[in-house]
């Protein structure tokens, strides 16, 4: 089967984009034959492939025409959205900031749905790989919120790991060494007032006593975030994660959600995805 179609000249620049790869990504998820000249469009292959690769690039071309950048991980969006049955549109358009022009929305289905975790409950775990936005959307939504007055303001802080450098080795005294890792810990924890948003990140490095005394600092009106990838952990091999921990204790508890990110979640080059997925493999070779 062939279905040529046209398509306008800024649709047919960003699926020409070479840095993006959008037709890169088309051909390898689609498994179709698909070539752009000028601005048609020409799609072979089985009916099946042909009548989904037309259903994405509609997708895609009203992506475009409503004023969304595309690239490769916009193919997968798509896709996912379509599996999910869920409107495309619905998860682009969802625009968390957006400030100068700029504006931050999810790029995909399980980012809506962390989006949507984070403003409904009042504790949400983001896990998963890098590159798939878990801090990135935390902080717009935390920006978000301080600039409606929802809470007074923003609370950053992650676990003091050394990993790959020695705090012996820093300049200074013991105070001035450890401050720049331990300062936002001591903030969160001893100064944790109301009406804050606190984002916790690189949780995975925490103890489960750790992330305890984290969650039981909660005040009234606070809003958390605890994002991390379980893959990246450098602790001790015989100090369990508190992010690995915490999955188990609290994973029935009312108004606290997890969501789980993977590779195909990651936006940003398409190497990252290609790069998180062969550790995963390798990984899992290794049943570690």
């Amino acid at each position: 089967m062939q279905d040529t179609f046209a398509v306008s000249n800024a649709v047919a620049a960003e699926l020409a984009g070479m840095s993006d790869g959008v037709l890169d990504a088309l051909r390898d998820r689609l498994h179709c034959t698909i070539r752009l000249r000028g601005n048609q469009l020409t799609l072979e292959g089985d009916d099946a492939q042909v009548a989904e690769a037309r259903t994405v690039l509609d997708e895609l071309v009203d992506l475009v025409e409503g004023g969304h950048e595309i690239g490769a991980h916009t193919v997968d969006a798509v896709l996912g959205a379509m599996d999910a049955e869920t409107g495309v549109r619905e998860v682009f358009d969802h625009v968390v900031w957006r400030h100068r022009g700029k504006r931050i929305a999810p790029k995909t289905v399980m980012q809506k749905r962390y989006v949507d975790a984070i403003r409904r409950s009042t504790v949400t775990f983001g896990i998963g790989p890098a590159g798939t936005g878990k801090t990135y959307l935390a902080m717009a939504l935390a920006v978000a919120a301080l600039h409606e007055r929802e809470v007074a303001r923003i609370i950053l802080t992650r676990p003091a790991v050394e990993a790959g450098e020695r705090l012996g080795f820093l300049p200074g005294d013991l105070m001035a060494k450890v401050d720049p890792y331990l300062r936002p810990l001591f903030d969160a924890l001893y100064d944790m007032l109301n009406d804050s948003f606190i984002i916790l990140d690189e949780a995975q490095n925490t103890s489960p006593e750790q992330m305890q005394m984290f969650l039981t600092r909660l005040g009234f009106g606070s809003k958390v975030v605890v994002t991390g990838d379980v893959t990246q952990i450098d602790l001790p091999r015989d100090q369990r994660s508190g992010l690995v921990h915490v999955q188990n204790v609290l994973v029935d508890i009312e108004d606290i959600s997890f969501i789980g990110f993977g590779h195909r979640d990651v936006v940003r080059h398409k190497l990252v995805q290609r790069i998180v997925e062969a550790y995963k493999e390798h990984t899992d070779e290794r049943g570690r």
